[in-house]
């Protein structure tokens, strides 16, 4: 991934407005800021939340509050807590995730 056409610059997160988005059970709230190619999103999971697909998409993934379970279409599973991350590939390896008491996430895809 190449970063360009970013001027510097800072983020009040609390001023992005958010967006909703269900899961196959509970939702999670997406504040989303777009540069050139890069989307950057503070991602919240509510309790209960569970994705409503596999994903393939890339990211790089920080937990900042809770706890996130993330599972591979091989069956692994990995679980973040808050200070720790994942690293995946654009169609390297599909997951999913879902949290039983809800998550806070730093994202960047």
């Amino acid at each position: 991934m190449e970063m360009k056409n970013i001027p510097f610059n800072t983020t009040d997160w609390s001023e992005i407005v958010p967006t909703e988005h269900k899961g196959e059970k509970g939702m999670a709230i997406w504040r989303t800021q777009q540069f050139d190619a890069v989307r950057v999103r503070m991602v919240e999971y509510s309790a209960g939340y569970l994705a409503d697909h596999w994903c393939k998409k890339g990211h790089i993934l920080f937990c900042i509050e809770g706890e996130l379970h993330t599972e591979l279409a091989d069956g692994r599973e990995f679980i973040l807590t808050a200070g720790t991350s994942y690293q995946v590939a654009d169609n390297a390896e599909p997951h999913r995730s879902h949290t039983n008491a809800g998550a806070k996430l730093f994202i960047v895809d």
